[in-house]
C-alpha cells in the first residue's frame, strides 16, 4: 500500500517538473502589444520582459508564447495586460502654457467647444482643463471635454476623481479649496468639474475609433513618446480626421516629435 502511494506521489513529482516556464523571448508579445496599441518597446526590451514575466507568474502563465494563446481569445486578460503596460502617473496643470492658450481660444469661440483629451490617463489633464476654463469664467454650458484612454483602471480612477498630494502639487491652494474636498490624505474632485468631462476606453487604432465624433481642439500630450515613428504619423492623422476645423492645430506635448 505504501509503495503504491510511494509511486504516486513520483508521478505527481515528475508531472510538476514537467511544466517548464520560459520567459526568455518576450519579442513577439512586444510585437502583439504594438500591433494591439501602436505601443513600442523597442528601447526597453529588458524593461518589459520583467513586466511580463511578473504579469505572467502572478497568474500562473508558464511561458511568453501560453499568454500570447490566452489573450487571443480572453478579452479580460488582454485588457488586464494592457493596464498592467500602461501604467503611468501624472498630474495637474502639466505643461500648463498650453491650457493657457486653449482657454485663450475657447474664450473667442461664441458657440459650445467640444474638447478631445487622448489619452487621459487617470483624469488630471482633462480635469485640469476643465478647472483652467471654469477658473478664466467660461461657462460650464460652452465646453464640454471627452478623455479617452486604452487603460482600463486608468479611466477608472478617472471616473472616481479622488487624487493624492502629489498629483494636485501644481494648483494653488484656492484652487484646491474651491474645486475639491479633503478626506484624510486624498483630494476628491468636486461634481462641478467632473461633469464637464466623460470618459471612454478605447483604441485609438480601433476601426470603430472613427466614429467618436469631431472636436473643437484635441489635446494629445505624451502618448507619441510611446510610439515608433511609422505609428506617430498614423496615430497623427487619425486625430487630424477628428477635427471640425482643418487648420485647427492639435496640442501635443513637447515630447511628442515627429
Amino acid at each position: 500500500m505504501f509503495g503504491f502511494l510511494k509511486k504516486k506521489e513520483q508521478i505527481l513529482e515528475s508531472t510538476s517538473q514537467s511544466v517548464i516556464q520560459d520567459f526568455r523571448d518576450v519579442v513577439p508579445v512586444a510585437e502583439f502589444f504594438k500591433n494591439e496599441t501602436g505601443v513600442t518597446f523597442d528601447k526597453q526590451v529588458s524593461i518589459l520582459q520583467n513586466k511580463v514575466t511578473t504579469f505572467c507568474k502572478q497568474r500562473d502563465i508558464d511561458s511568453f508564447s501560453d499568454l500570447l494563446k490566452k489573450v487571443q481569445g480572453n478579452k479580460e486578460l488582454k485588457q488586464e495586460l494592457v493596464d498592467y503596460l500602461t501604467t503611468n502617473e501624472t498630474f495637474f496643470y502639466r505643461e500648463f502654457k498650453q491650457i493657457e492658450e486653449l482657454v485663450k481660444l475657447v474664450k473667442e469661440t461664441y458657440t459650445e467647444v467640444a474638447i478631445l483629451c487622448a489619452p487621459s490617463a487617470t483624469g488630471e489633464e482633462p480635469y485640469g482643463i476643465a478647472i483652467a476654463l471654469l477658473e478664466s469664467g467660461v461657462a460650464p454650458s460652452k465646453f464640454h471635454i471627452t478623455g479617452i484612454d486604452i487603460n482600463f483602471d486608468a479611466t477608472s480612477k478617472a471616473k472616481k476623481a479622488l487624487y493624492k498630494e502629489r498629483n494636485v502639487r501644481n494648483l494653488s491652494q484656492n484652487i484646491i479649496e474651491r474645486y475639491f474636498t479633503k478626506s484624510d490624505s486624498l483630494y476628491a474632485l468636486k461634481e462641478s468639474v467632473k461633469s464637464q468631462v466623460s470618459f471612454r476606453v478605447i483604441n485609438l487604432f480601433d476601426p470603430s475609433f472613427k466614429n467618436i465624433g469631431k472636436f473643437d481642439f484635441i489635446f494629445s500630450r505624451n502618448m507619441l513618446i510611446y510610439f515608433d515613428k511609422e505609428t506617430k504619423l498614423k496615430a497623427k492623422e487619425i486625430l487630424e480626421d477628428l477635427r471640425k476645423n482643418p487648420n485647427q492645430k492639435i496640442f501635443f506635448g513637447h515630447a511628442d516629435l515627429f
